[in-house]
């Protein structure tokens, strides 16, 4: 299905409903926020399309914690540049939106059980503002972000997922940012993708698509693909709490089903 085909049935599928939609995309080079690519204009037309927020939770791959799940309760996230070697147009990126100060003691409360906790002094990650840029480009909607507890296992990510469900019938958008195959040490230029890199990236569809979402956290099963797609799973995690977000009545759009320097998948999907 074509990224514009994709579209067309999110549209269709918004229609019907008020209800927030919960959205994962692959955000790949940090270069994406700047540059005229194909992944960049279809975060624009999705942006579009996707109903307006009251306020954005944002999970990223990029904001990691230890022992505790850490919530961005400032009410002017700062934008942060969380990465070196890249041309001095990236740096000067900035993205004004203001926090969602509310909102996130709510999801403090909401993920008591989860051992959250407020925190002002984070603000927006790349791999937050890198799509907000596109999606939003007023910065005009209140964000705010979640942290990812790296001490818990992937069916922990999930249950914060379910935890977090409700914010969609509050005007929430809950949007993830990752990647569904993130291997950079194996990272090639102009050179097809490996093997094993596609093989997971069409394990995961299929099984997000049967609603497998146990077979998505078990990493026995999964096994050595699993290290050969995520050396570090960050970039996993925020993909499972957005499965985890969704329930049966929702329908599953993929946009972006590709495999970029070899070995990161940009496949991104979207439940409304």
């Amino acid at each position: 299905m074509s990224i514009v085909q994709s579209l067309e049935r999110l549209k269709e599928g918004l229609a019907a409903s008020d209800r927030m939609p919960v959205v994962f995309l692959g955000h790949g080079s940090p270069m994406n926020a700047i540059e005229d690519t194909p992944y960049s204009r279809s975060w624009e037309a999705l942006g579009r399309a996707l109903p307006r927020p009251q306020a954005i939770l944002v999970v990223s791959a990029h904001w990691m914690t230890r022992g505790s799940t850490l919530v961005d309760v400032s009410a002017m996230p700062k934008t942060i540049h969380d990465f070196y070697g890249f041309p001095q147009a990236l740096f000067d990126q900035q993205y004004p939106a203001p926090g969602a100060p509310d909102i996130a003691k709510e999801v403090v409360s909401l993920l008591a059980s989860h051992h959250a906790e407020g925190d002002d002094t984070w603000g927006l990650d790349h791999g937050a503002w890198s799509v907000l840029k596109w999606l939003y480009p007023g910065a005009d909607v209140p964000v705010f972000q979640l942290s990812l507890d790296m001490t818990k296992d992937l069916p922990h990510h999930l249950e914060i997922g379910r935890a977090l469900r409700a914010l969609r019938d509050r005007g929430v958008l809950i949007l993830g940012s990752g990647n569904v195959v993130h291997n950079l040490r194996a990272m090639r230029f102009d050179a097809p993708a490996y093997d094993w890199a596609e093989e997971f990236d069409l394990t995961f569809s299929d099984r997000l698509a049967a609603g497998d979402l146990a077979a998505l956290t078990d990493r026995a099963g999964m096994g050595d693909l699993l290290k050969l797609a995520h050396p570090t799973v960050e970039h996993y995690l925020p993909a499972l709490t957005v499965a985890g977000a969704a329930d049966a009545s929702d329908r599953l759009t993929f946009m972006n089903a590709s495999i970029d320097i070899a070995s990161v998948s940009m496949r991104s999907f979207i439940y409304t």
